[in-house]
């Protein structure tokens, strides 16, 4: 984990080459400060200065390898939306932790409260997933027919710009 300075950061108080960057390293967080450099339009000093900021900042908080689950035999992807009390939610994100399958958690608004992503590598594991879940309250499961690439945040704003 990349330290953080609390810094209040917006997508307005970020230039074009600040955005250009976080989307360089979005969809490859391998990249040299000297490539990002040459993609931006920056030296590599000034490159690397400024990916240093955004890290120091709290704009960037991290790297990651990104892993395919189907390599993995983890074929099936699925999302489960919970419908539990105030009561049961502590209880309900503890058993999601204890989950390995259980991989993104969301609490959201509306009819549901908790979002599970889960991938499981055939039907009854998924089945005992969906129980141990369901124990907390009303579910819903969806089977992911297909993943689309996410785009940077910065695409999400850059209508903005």
């Amino acid at each position: 984990m990349i330290a953080k300075k609390v810094v209040r950061t917006t997508m307005e108080s970020l230039d074009r080459l600040d955005r250009d960057i976080l989307a360089l390293l979005q969809s490859d967080g391998r990249l040299s400060g000297a490539e990002v450099g040459r993609r931006v339009g920056l030296s590599q000093p000034a490159a690397g200065a400024r990916i240093q900021r955004l890290e120091k900042n709290g704009v960037i908080t991290g790297y990651r390898a990104v892993v395919d689950p189907a390599a993995l035999g983890l074929n099936i992807h699925a999302v489960i939306r919970l419908r539990t009390t105030h009561a049961q939610l502590s209880r309900a994100l503890e058993c999601a932790a204890r989950t390995p399958e259980v991989v993104a958690t969301r609490r959201v608004t509306g009819e549901d409260c908790l979002i599970f992503d889960v991938y499981c590598p055939q039907a009854g594991r998924l089945e005992e997933v969906v129980d141990a879940l369901a124990r907390y309250g009303p579910v819903t499961t969806s089977l992911v027919l297909r993943d689309y690439p996410a785009k940077p945040l910065t695409d999400a704003t850059s209508a903005n710009s």
